[in-house]
């Protein structure tokens, strides 16, 4: 699946995004939720962002944010994409709609496809996000949403393929999968990760 789409999360060094560049990741995730052992500032994202090349899109993760807040740090810190967890709706969604910039919503409901909130990617995640605990994704019952889906939750170098076989997402994400220590990411992971998902 030479076209899947890939983000890793959660970074916070300048070697961990160079290594997610340099495995191949589409997308780098910068954490501004409160309360994550992975939460940087927004000075601190400018800086790493500011080591991505431009086909590579930062992404600046909220939980719970007000839009303002959203796009102070979406402004200061320079990334190009918005993720949002929690109970953001449409409007949400179009208040931080800027030129250039791409917005992803995060949830762990059902949904029938990408885009109903005006998102322009959409994340299936596990019900307790940054975990690392898998959902049910291989359930009979589960139904893929249509259009520019990416599955997270739980997923790591070991399991990342079979997800894929399960679920046909558009993309993957992972945090913890890929990492040595909570909060801490490792190179290694990162790289069998990327390699994994898509073999």
């Amino acid at each position: 699946m030479a076209d899947l789409f890939v983000k890793i999360c959660g970074l916070r060094t300048a070697p961990d995004v160079d290594a997610a560049v340099a495995a191949g990741a589409d997308a780098v995730g910068f954490v501004f939720a409160p309360g994550s052992p992975r939460t940087v500032d927004a000075a601190t994202a400018r800086e790493l962002a500011a080591r991505v090349p431009d086909t590579v899109l930062t992404v600046g993760v909220f939980r719970g944010q007000s839009v303002e807040e959203v796009r102070r740090f979406a402004e200061e810190s320079g990334v190009r994409g918005v993720q949002l967890h929690g109970e953001e709706g449409p409007e949400d969604f179009a208040a931080l709609r800027a030129e250039g910039r791409t917005l992803l919503r995060a949830t762990a409901g059902r949904v029938e496809r990408c885009g109903e909130y005006g998102e322009d990617l959409l994340l299936l995640d596990a019900p307790d996000p940054g975990s690392g605990k898998p959902w049910n994704w291989g359930a009979a019952d589960f139904t893929a949403p249509e259009g520019r889906w990416l599955l997270a939750g739980g997923l790591n170098p070991g399991n990342v393929r079979e997800a894929l076989a399960a679920t046909a997402a558009w993309g993957v994400d992972v945090s913890s999968g890929v990492e040595r220590e909570r909060g801490v990411k490792s190179p290694d992971l990162i790289r069998a990760f990327v390699e994994a998902a898509r073999s």
